[in-house]
């Protein structure tokens, strides 16, 4: 895996650390997963879900999403507008690997936690 990475264009940047950087961020997963789960939404219906994520942040997340083809936007000339969000085909590939990051996260979660407070006694 290591050698793909040396024969990659230096002038490109990295594949891995770009997606890595993108999906890092504490919502995109949380977005990209409830997309996934409850197939279109609307702003306010994806704000609630989510839960403690603030408006600005969610506009934010999701038009990262877009610019990268994780997430399409539809609007609606309708009075009032109306906006849905949806994974692409994209995002749709994604979130197996995102499930299965999740699924680790919530297997492991207690011996990570143990390892933490084994780390901190230590000091």
């Amino acid at each position: 895996m290591i050698e793909d990475y040396k024969k990659f264009d230096k002038s490109i940047p990295c594949p891995v650390r770009t997606l890595m950087d993108r999906i890092g961020d504490k919502w995109v997963v949380l977005v990209i997963s409830t997309l996934g789960e409850k197939g279109t939404m609307r702003f306010n219906q994806l704000h609630e879900m989510i839960g403690d994520i603030s408006q600005k942040m969610l506009t934010v997340t999701l038009k990262k999403l877009q610019e990268d083809g994780l997430v399409s936007r539809k609007m609606y000339q309708e009075i009032p507008p109306r906006v849905e969000y949806t994974l692409t085909a994209m995002g749709e590939s994604l979130l197996p690997h995102i499930t299965g990051l999740e699924q680790w996260a919530v297997a492991n979660m207690s011996g990570i936690q143990q390892s933490r407070q084994q780390y901190l006694s230590a000091k």
